[in-house]
């Protein structure tokens, strides 16, 4: 009896939830990729737009990422303005392709649209959506630090038993490294629909028990015109329709059952697996400290007693080495993405916010100096003198007791994220516009600059930190090959995919081996030298699929490195073999930072820095 009472009573409850709903249309687009290689991106989202506007009773519009193709400026102000001809209001969401080769460090997308998450009340129903990265470097996809932290305030606020839609760019599974948080946060609530985009295709999508479906893109790709979605909200369903914007043409290809969600807490579903840890008891986390943002740059060490690094609510934060109690803290006016380089009494960075710094070890302004647009680069501080890429088609060379600007090479055609390599007055480095630069430090001009033959940008060489040896320059791109360069000349000597590396690059400590972190579980060795040989030897470490781009350091006898899931790995290049992984959290791993007495200091994406030290 009382068991029907129950059931009575939540039925009662979830037909009243439902009476709340008024019924109405939505549009839903994804993957407008504006500025995309065919050129007609433009052409298919006007498309779109006058169609919409053709139509009545469609409340708003919602944009689930990839906004652009590569979150230029250009890119998003004429997204905004295609989107601004709407006669309706539009929200958008941004995607990896906005942030991760992103000019700005992303920042832009806040600028130009005035928010990069959203939160509102529309026929009773609270729509909320999340940016996802990555950002600037190559990693899973992955809701910011902040974001999570702002999701779990938004729900918070949603009244009890209110229905919550939830919008991001990827699907809510494990190609989103915190897709856990993101879900286990949703199911505190009444969430009845989870909208995404990403795969470019119309499908329903898993997300644990969360109904969800992905949307396809605006993009006509090889049919005659594109594409977008009419969501008709219903008291008992969400009904998904494709209409092509020329023809007129629906199809209506799915329903989605709207009913109040109820999920059981107490069901156990996969989650990131720490067992690791347990197996190679040596190494531990002396301190671990969590940041209220990503951290997406390496930390530095000032004076052997403070570990700095900066976040992405563009704050540089210093810890007690000893202990990872926080000293100081320096807000800049955007996020930092730059891996700060130390100096005696010094430490330099450059923020999104145009500006290069310089503070005491006490965290105090010394001097910054303004660059024409973000800052990604990390520096070099080399003879008293800070080398550093810009957003603004500049290198510089700042004197590091003043700013002052020393002399610039300003003919760079895309950002500078990396930080450069020198050698014997010749400093290299990669940046997002095809190119590798090399620039002679006395001449204080160009050498010479080398391409990998592509006119993809995607497969510039600009993520990783070049390995310059006697005679050679080593370096990797996203087209999966290590490359050789006469270091005098920038011919090339010779190319190689014969491991598929990515854009993850080491040498050993005389110079005798070039290491690199390939895509498919493996970390292969090859012999320094001008002519082409085969790998040395090779060893499956372990990681599985691997993509981000965290360099390989070698420092006494043993080479490491971090991976996309949060794990650091030592590998003994002696015996071949692994000596030790540990495990932090799931989100990538930035490069590390090797400490004397085989200590590591590590930081990840999703805010995560700690100090890991061998037995």
């Amino acid at each position: 009896m009382k068991h029907r009472l129950l059931l009575l009573l939540c039925t009662l409850f979830s037909l009243a939830s439902s009476a709340q709903t008024t019924p109405f249309r939505f549009a839903f687009l994804s993957d407008t990729h504006i500025g995309s290689p065919s050129g007609l991106s433009e052409e298919d989202l006007r498309r779109t737009v006058a169609d919409i506007n053709r139509q009545t009773g469609i409340a708003f519009v919602v944009v689930t990422g990839d906004i652009t193709e590569l979150g230029t400026d250009r890119e998003l102000a004429l997204a905004k303005r295609i989107l601004d001809s709407l006669n309706v209001p539009w929200f958008v969401v941004p995607g990896n392709h906005d942030t991760g080769w992103s000019e700005s460090g992303g920042l832009s997308v806040t600028k130009v649209f005035g928010y990069d998450r959203f939160s509102f009340d529309h026929g009773g129903i609270r729509f909320i959506g999340c940016a996802s990265g990555p950002y600037v470097r190559m990693s899973d996809g992955h809701v910011p630090r902040g974001h999570v932290n702002w999701l779990k305030k938004e729900l918070a606020k949603v009244p009890k038993g209110q229905p919550v839609v939830f919008l991001n760019h990827y699907p809510l599974d494990n190609g989103l490294d915190n897709w856990y948080e993101v879900v286990d946060a949703l199911k505190e609530h009444n969430t009845v629909l989870a909208l995404c985009g990403h795969g470019h295709s119309n499908r329903p999508v898993k997300a644990e028990e969360i109904p969800a479906v992905m949307g396809r893109s605006n993009l006509r790709a090889k049919e005659a015109e594109g594409g977008y979605n009419l969501v008709d909200v219903r008291t008992d369903s969400f009904l998904f329709t494709e209409r092509r914007p020329l023809s007129g043409n629906e199809k209506t290809w799915m329903r989605v059952a709207f009913r109040e969600q109820r999920y059981d807490r107490t069901k156990s579903f996969p989650r990131p697996d720490f067992t690791v840890n347990t197996r190679y008891p040596q190494v531990r986390a002396r301190w671990t400290v969590a940041s209220a943002a990503n951290i997406i740059s390496t930390p530095a060490v000032v004076d052997d007693r403070l570990v700095v690094v900066g976040n992405q609510d563009g704050m540089m934060e210093a810890h007690d080495l000893a202990s990872g109690k926080r000293k100081w803290t320096f807000a800049t006016g955007g996020p930092i993405f730059s891996s700060p380089a130390a100096a005696p009494g010094r430490l330099v960075f450059g923020s999104a916010d145009g500006y290069i710094y310089c503070l005491s070890t006490k965290g105090k302004l010394l001097w910054k100096t303004a660059a024409g647009a973000a800052v990604l680069g990390s520096p070099l501080v080399h003879e008293g003198t800070v080398y550093i890429g810009a957003s603004d088609g500049r290198f510089r060379a700042l004197d590091l007791a003043t700013g002052a600007l020393r002399w610039s090479y300003d003919s760079l055609q895309g950002p500078v994220t990396g930080m450069p390599a020198v050698r014997d007055r010749l400093l290299v480095f990669g940046a997002w516009d095809r190119h590798l630069y090399a620039l002679d430090l006395d001449r204080k001009g160009l050498a010479w600059k080398w391409s990998t033959g592509s006119t993809v940008i995607n497969y510039s060489p600009a993520a990783c930190t070049p390995v310059i040896t006697d005679s050679t320059v080593y370096v990797v791109a996203p087209d999966r090959y290590l490359s050789a360069i006469d270091r005098a000349t920038g011919a090339t000597l010779w190319r190689s995919n014969e491991s598929t590396v990515r854009e993850s690059i080491g040498a050993s400590a005389d110079g005798r081996w070039i290491y690199g972190k390939t895509m498919q579980d493996t970390i292969v060795a090859v012999a320094a030298g001008r002519e082409k040989v085969p790998a040395a030897w090779k060893l499956h470490a372990g990681f599985g699929y691997e993509h981000v781009p965290s360099m390989l350091v070698e420092a006494e006898g043993i080479l490491y490195f971090g991976t996309r899931n949060g794990v650091v790995y030592a590998v003994d290049p002696a015996t071949r073999s692994v000596r030790w992984a540990h495990k932090i959290d799931n989100s990538m791993v930035n490069t590390v930072r090797v400490l004397p007495g085989r200590r590591l200091l590590v930081s990840t994406m999703d805010g995560r820095l700690c100090l890991l030290e061998e037995k």
